[in-house]
């Protein structure tokens, strides 16, 4: 069997498990949490409130089913700052569509409004955003292509939630697995394309200078499920200034350089053993290396949620650096750097966050996390789908499939 094929084998657990878990009465049922010092729940002794911690507390949570409706179920999440007033806000996907979440005072959040689907509901929603612009793709979701939205129009609503309309959409694709923003630059980066288009997976250029008229700049052939977009400025002296973009294809990785987006160059490929599916990584932050989820391992093979570090200081001759094992039999997914952190949703082990301030001597240590999903551990498709650990206040946001929103903390902050 082909490895997308057996991946979509896999894809299709992830709906059955998401639907049985947003009808169990495990996730319907109330959950007390109390309320100290504007903290819903403090970690203390291993808990807050219901849920497994370390040294993160519970600051607010938002159900699953104020944020999507009834029987919906969370994906991906992104953050974006009012430029104006310096408000967060949380846009959080779900199968019906994005909310929007005033976390301004964050123990209080807020939905502002919500933005339907394009076209029919999907459990592989994915937005990123570029001046004061959302943009949002899904998956398995013929016809969607890619909203546009004008987030500054949040600070003005006065009825809460609105049904919001897009401002724009580009629909010279139908579905798509994700999209990639690089916002040192003015292009969205359209990757998992449907199979059977006109771009058989590849990835599409998307000019966005203009955010309502969105115009396509090229393409790159092959299929990436996920990716990282950078202007280059790390150890590799031959590529500084060019845009390179990293593509997590399946069973490999992929380095091109992006810069003449009519001419794409690859510029070297690298694989690694026992690969379930290539899913997703991230650059450190002085770019020396590259930390990548494979999705399947974990599933198939039975290890510990496993993540593998790569040496990136040559683009043109990458290579193995060491792997990672967690504590859990968690699968792992979305992963970001902020410092010298690396803050991972781990699925049914909620969030893991990771020094890698030794990274250079082949070590990581978790120093923290917060489990969304108490149940268990195992590897399996529910809890933390993803997390974003970017916001000035130093504020975390975990998107769970199952229950919602969570807003997390370190503790000592």
């Amino acid at each position: 069997m082909k490895l997308q094929n057996l991946y979509m084998l896999f894809l299709a657990c992830i709906l059955v498990s998401v639907f049985q878990s947003c009808n169990d009465e495990s996730v319907e049922k109330t959950e007390t949490i109390d309320t100290v010092d504007s903290v819903l729940a403090v970690c203390e002794n291993g808990f807050a409130g219901m849920y497994p911690c370390n040294d993160y507390d519970l600051i607010g949570f938002v159900s699953i089913n104020d944020l999507g409706g009834n029987n919906s179920a969370g994906n991906d999440c992104w953050g974006w700052v009012d430029p104006e007033t310096q408000k967060e806000y949380v846009l959080f996907c779900t199968t019906t569509g994005v909310a929007f979440v005033d976390i301004s005072e964050p123990n209080e959040p807020v939905i502002i409004g919500k933005l339907p689907t394009a076209t029919v509901n999907s459990s592989w929603r994915d937005i990123k955003v570029n001046n004061n612009y959302a943009f949002i793709v899904a998956d398995n979701a013929g016809n969607h292509g890619m909203q546009v939205f004008d987030l500054t129009r949040l600070g003005s609503v006065t009825n809460f939630p609105e049904t919001f309309s897009i401002d724009a959409h580009f629909t010279e694709f139908g579905s798509a697995h994700n999209i990639i923003i690089n916002e040192a630059n003015t292009y969205a980066y359209i990757v998992g394309t449907g199979r059977t288009s006109p771009y058989q997976g590849g990835t599409i250029f998307i000019d966005i200078e203009n955010p309502i008229n969105p115009t396509n700049a090229g393409t790159l052939d092959g299929y990436s499920h996920d990716a990282q977009v950078i202007v280059y400025n790390g150890p590799d002296t031959d590529h500084t200034g060019k845009e390179i973009f990293i593509g997590s294809n399946e069973d490999e990785i992929v380095i091109v350089d992006i810069t003449n987006k009519s001419n794409p160059i690859q510029l070297s490929s690298v694989s690694y053993s026992n690969i379930g599916y290539t899913h997703q990584g991230w650059f450190t932050d002085d770019l020396r290396y590259f930390i990548l989820g494979d999705e399947l391992d974990e599933f198939n093979i039975g290890n510990n949620t496993k993540t593998i570090v790569f040496d990136f200081s040559d683009l043109d001759n990458p290579t193995f650096h060491f792997n990672y094992f967690g504590p859990t039999q968690a699968i792992d997914h979305n992963g970001y750097v902020n410092g010298d952190t690396f803050y991972l949703a781990n699925y049914r082990a909620g969030v893991r966050m990771i020094d890698i301030s030794n990274i250079e001597n082949g070590s990581m240590n978790e120093v923290g996390f917060f489990d969304t999903y108490p149940e268990n551990n195992l590897a399996d498709f529910n809890g933390a789908w993803s997390v974003y650990p970017y916001f000035p206040s130093g504020n975390i946001i975990v998107s769970d499939i199952d229950r919602g929103l969570f807003i997390i903390r370190k503790s000592d902050l």
